[in-house]
């Protein structure tokens, strides 16, 4: 049976060499976290972490990650919300919905292990995640209050 490393683990699965990385995230390993939405790469619900880089699962085929590969989902991330990221997007009530954000942060917290202090003009060019509630400048206030670039104001 083909394994996977994921969120530290290794795990067995039972699925189409096609099948994408995010279905058998979800439907075979339960981590439902990693959201569904376009099917095209294109939005980034799905985003997760491959061996740090932030992915989009949906367009993946299982067959394409090896065993050895370090799969990291929002549940890996940090097992008890602890992440700079996962603080930042709770202090500053970035989510409406919510539907995108795990994939958000995952693109976030890749981001910042790349470029620990970024720009604008960096965050905007890496963070092409699609948010339909359009809470874009929370996500980049966020970004730079998890990098540490500016401190939330205490009321």
């Amino acid at each position: 049976m083909p394994s996977l490393n994921v969120n530290g683990r290794s795990v067995e699965f039972q699925a189409d060499p096609a099948t994408p990385l995010l279905w058998v995230l979800r439907e075979q390993l339960g981590l439902t976290g990693t959201k569904y939405a376009c099917g095209i790469a294109q939005c980034g619900a799905c985003t997760i972490h491959l061996d740090g880089a932030a992915i989009r699962s949906c367009v993946v085929p299982v067959s394409a990650v090896q065993p050895t590969q370090k799969i990291v989902t929002i549940e890996g991330l940090s097992p008890d919300t602890s992440h700079p990221v996962q603080k930042a997007w709770a202090a500053l009530d970035v989510p409406q919905c919510g539907y995108c954000q795990s994939g958000m942060i995952m693109a976030a917290a890749a981001l910042l292990k790349e470029q620990p202090k970024p720009t604008d003009a960096q965050i905007n060019e890496s963070i092409t995640n699609i948010c339909r509630c359009g809470t874009y400048n929370r996500v980049r206030t966020a970004i730079h209050v998890a990098a540490g670039t500016i401190e939330l104001k205490k009321a």
